[in-house]
């Protein structure tokens, strides 16, 4: 039975990897389409549910692995830690030159580069305890919000917030990394700490994931009551914009109510998966998401490479309309899920998985 929930915890992290991989497909592909405001309120309504949301749940899961993948080295073994140590260094590296790749492609809203900062900064914290780890990820969010009301949020990002016009310059990519871009370290890391703390957690104890999930209902409720009631209130004194950017729950700028109300949902969005592999073991379509979510960095990878490649190839890349990309997403999202099964069947890793294990 042990082994049993052991497996659904693994499973569902994996589902929850393919779901936040479908998620940022249809928010990656509104963008590169510019495709807001182009289709009916109830679809922009779908789609802006993913903003920030499911990058939040992919960063909170590359906590939880790393807590997982580093258990044995927290408990006193040396050789284990020194191990670990550098492994996460190597895959902080190989992230980074993805990551890189993806940006030199054109595409800025790439997650691989922070990813790595990410990896790299969590080979130092292995053993560090809870309360560490919890103060780290506070000050984190606090840093990043006196940022926001300190320095000018919109600094080189051109009015569209499209294209960044001096990130391949030093101070423009520190900029970008730490502060305004798509997934800065300044609060972004608060995800990943979050993670792994998550990942420290007995999450095959039923009662351990209700009391968060509880715990996650109550303050995403109130975070986004209080949103709404605070940007209302503000209106008169800073203006509707004002407004939005101090108060409302979405990822640009990332701010406090942001920071907590999507961190609620990506601990909801993970422990739902958990409990769905727990109470639906074996279901055909289940496993074809897991197999999905255990090639996430391969589908992270071909869906700018090929997914948006094609439109490009197409003439079809810009000024799309929402239906359009939303429908597009979809039927990517299913072509990469039956490529995850025609892949497994022969191969136990996605092929930029295999490779970094390679490397």
């Amino acid at each position: 039975m042990v082994v049993a929930k052991k497996e659904a915890r693994v499973s569902g992290l994996d589902l929850a990897r393919a779901l936040s991989i479908f998620g940022m497909i249809v928010v990656n592909y509104k963008i590169a389409m510019m495709a807001d405001g182009s289709g009916p309120s109830w679809l922009a309504g779908f789609a802006g549910l993913f903003e920030g949301r499911a990058s939040a749940v992919f960063v909170v899961l590359a906590g939880i692995g790393i807590s997982l993948m580093t258990r044995k080295a927290r408990r006193g073994d040396e050789p284990e830690l020194a191990k670990q140590k550098l492994v996460l260094r190597k895959r902080s590296a190989y992230l980074l030159a993805l990551g890189l790749f993806l940006l030199a492609l054109g595409w800025t809203a790439d997650i691989l580069h922070y990813y790595a900062l990410f990896l790299f900064a969590a080979s130092f914290l292995i053993r560090s305890s809870n309360r560490f780890l919890t103060g780290a990820a506070v000050i984190a969010v606090l840093a990043g919000q006196c940022a926001q009301l300190a320095l000018n949020y919109g600094a080189g990002w051109d009015a569209a917030f499209h294209s960044y016009t001096d990130f391949w310059t030093v101070g423009g990519f520190i900029r970008n990394l730490f502060f305004n871009g798509f997934h800065p370290a300044l609060p972004w890391f608060a995800f990943f700490l979050t993670g792994m703390l998550i990942g420290r957690l007995d999450l095959t104890d039923p009662s351990v994931r209700a009391k968060r999930v509880t715990v996650s209902l109550i303050v995403f409720a109130a975070c986004e009551l209080i949103s709404r009631l605070a940007m209302k209130l503000s209106s008169a004194a800073v203006g509707d914009a004002g407004g939005r950017y101090l108060f409302e729950t979405k990822p640009m700028p990332p701010n406090l109510l942001y920071m907590i109300s999507a961190t609620s949902t990506a601990v909801l969005v993970i422990f739902a998966c958990i409990y769905v592999m727990e109470k639906l073991p074996g279901r055909r379509m289940l496993t074809a998401l897991v197999h999905t979510g255990q090639m996430a960095l391969s589908h992270y990878i071909l869906h700018v490479v090929a997914g948006l490649g094609l439109l490009e190839a197409l003439g079809m890349l810009e000024n799309g309309s929402l239906p359009f990309s939303v429908a597009y997403s979809i039927g990517y999202f299913a072509a990469a899920v039956g490529a995850s099964l025609l892949w497994r069947r022969k191969f136990t890793r996605g092929p930029l998985e295999a490779l970094m294990r390679k490397l």
